[in-house]
Parts: structure tokens; C-alpha cells; sequence
């Protein structure tokens, strides 16, 4: 499969056709065995197919070079991006029982010494939204780029954008400089589906682009170098393996704890929203969300904080000493 086909696909939000390279031989070993010798029907195989290159896909991008190297953390945060993505909790099931199933056969095969998915538990109505990040936080992270350098400016409108825009990675990592009016301070985006939808981009980000585009950018064009707004040290569009290294990083950097992703930031945005008053069907159509449900989760979740946080220091809801 073609380059170019592989980038509309994911473009459309359609999963990938092979998994990255490094996942493969297992991947089909595994799945010959599940046919040949589990007997499962044709299109099972095909479904477990499907649900690994995903899953493998998704590992790629946080880093992780191949199955021997995958932890627990890894396939959470893998979940989380599909609960976000607003599939059914009967698909994250099936999706999980095809990585277990998948690991169970690597440890028989001694190429795993334990099971990854072993402490893993089975989906259910997803309320945690991990790597969400407090406003204190938020302010550390994005100050984290050293503005000096172009691949700082570079990050810096990045993460404004990101984290203002409640942008998904794919949709970041595409997006074309045309796409952007810093002044109107506007976006159009084009999310999952190739639905297009327009979404404000705050007067920090604006800032961070501007700089970027006019001191930063042009450092790292070469020949060949296409439309994307944000682009690599080769001159190519950013890729969704590197956003995620940069996150991991300037957290690190900014002395975050938690285990912060692309898709922390994008919780990080609608939570703030949500915090601050802002309606719920409005931060829907922001987000790019088709069920007003999904949005709901994040209210749901900071509800529950909430609570926590009053039976934890409230005088009256503590026990009599």
C-alpha cells in the first residue's frame, strides 16, 4: 500500500492496512496459529487482524518498538484513545480479548516472559481520564520550549494549539497552514470521517503560531516540503510517533508526575472548559464528538472529583476522631 493512500486513510480516521513492521511477524504467526490450529472462523481472524494492527499502530506511535516491549501503561492509554474516540465498550472488549489472546500465545512461545495483559481489566463505562492536567500544570508544560530555537517555537505553537483547540494528534499532525488564520483566530479542521468542523484558536496560540511561522518554520523547510503547518527536522510533516515523544518530554521537563499523552491534552481542554461554565453542546461541536455522551463523560468525572475532594477535607464529612 501506497504512502500517500496510507495518509488519506488515517486522515478519514480508517485504521491502517499493515502494522508497523517491527509488530508484524509475531502479529501473523499468531494469527495462522489462531486459524490453523484454534480453529476460529475466517472472520474472527480477520476482526483480531484489524483490532492488533490498531492496537500495534497506536503502540508504534507512544514509542514502544515491538510486542516484547509493551507494559501495562501502554494499552491503557491505548484504550483511552478508542473510549475517546467513542467506540462501544462491547468493541473495546473484543479488541482487548484479540491482544490477550495474543500475548497468552507469546508467553507459550517463550517470546514473552510475562503476560502484558495479565493485571489489564475488561473494559467497562469509562469515567478515568488519565494524564488530564491541572491549570497549573498546563502553564508549565506549555512553557517548556525553549522559544530561542525554531524547533521550540515550533512546539510551543504545538502544544497552544493542541491544548486550545482540543485538537486530536492526527488531526495536528496534518493539518495544513491554510487551515489556520491567526488573525480571525480560527481553525478548520478535518476530523474523523473527513467531517470538517471550525474551532476557535485562542489569542496564546495565535501568539504561538505567528512566531513560529515567521521565526521558526522557515529554519525547517527543504526541498520537497509540503503545506503542513508543523514540520520535522527533515522538513516533512510532523508524525504522530514524534508528537508523542515531545509530550513525553516537555512533561518531564515541566516536572509532571503524571503520565501525560497527545490525548491528556485534549481532555485537559474540554475539562477546563467544562470547569470554567462553558456549555457542554458548544465543547461537543469543539471536540468534533458525533454523541453529546462522550463530552458528558468529562463533566462526569470532575463531578466525581469534586465530591472526592469534599469527603476528603470537608470538616463535617470527616469521621469523628
Amino acid at each position: 500500500m501506497g504512502a500517500k493512500s496510507e495518509v488519506k486513510r488515517r486522515e478519514r480516521g480508517v485504521p491502517p492496512l499493515e502494522p508497523p513492521p517491527s509488530f508484524e511477524s509475531e502479529m501473523s504467526a499468531f494469527l495462522a496459529w489462531a486459524q490453523l490450529e484454534k480453529g476460529l472462523a475466517r472472520n474472527t481472524i480477520v476482526s483480531y487482524e484489524a483490532d492488533l494492527i490498531q492496537c500495534a499502530t497506536n503502540l508504534f506511535e507512544q514509542g514502544v518498538e515491538n510486542w516484547k516491549a509493551v507494559r501495562l501503561e501502554h494499552l491503557s492509554h491505548w484504550l483511552a484513545s478508542l473510549t475517546e474516540d467513542a467506540y462501544a465498550v462491547s468493541s473495546l472488549s473484543r479488541k482487548l480479548s484479540a491482544v490477550r489472546m495474543l500475548a497468552k500465545y507469546l508467553q507459550g512461545e517463550g517470546i514473552l516472559k510475562e503476560d502484558f495483559t495479565e493485571l489489564m481489566t475488561n473494559p467497562k463505562k469509562r469515567r478515568h481520564l488519565p494524564g488530564c492536567l491541572t491549570i497549573e500544570e498546563t502553564e508549565r508544560f506549555l512553557c517548556a520550549p525553549d522559544l530561542n530555537t525554531p524547533l521550540g517555537k515550533r512546539d510551543r505553537a504545538l502544544f497552544e494549539l493542541m491544548y486550545g483547540s482540543g485538537l486530536r494528534v492526527s488531526e495536528i499532525c496534518v493539518i495544513p497552514m491554510t487551515a489556520i488564520d491567526p488573525e480571525e483566530g480560527i481553525a478548520r479542521v478535518f476530523g474523523k470521517g473527513s467531517k470538517e468542523r471550525v474551532v476557535p484558536v485562542g489569542r496564546h496560540a495565535c501568539e504561538a503560531i505567528r512566531n513560529y511561522l515567521h521565526g521558526g518554520r522557515p529554519n525547517l523547510v527543504k526541498d520537497g516540503t509540503g503545506g503542513e503547518l508543523f514540520l520535522s527536522m527533515r522538513g516533512k510533516g510532523i508524525s504522530r510517533k514524534t508528537v508523542w515523544v515531545l509530550v513525553k518530554n516537555y512533561a518531564r521537563k515541566a516536572g509532571i508526575e503524571k503520565n501525560v499523552s497527545p490525548h491528556g491534552l485534549r481532555h485537559s481542554f474540554a475539562t477546563h472548559l467544562l470547569m470554567g461554565g462553558a456549555d457542554v453542546r458548544a465543547v461537543q461541536e469543539m471536540l468534533g464528538h458525533a454523541d453529546v455522551g462522550t463530552t458528558q463523560i468529562y463533566t462526569q468525572v470532575e463531578a466525581e472529583r469534586l465530591l472526592d475532594e469534599h469527603a476528603n477535607f470537608h470538616p463535617l464529612s470527616q469521621s469523628a476522631g
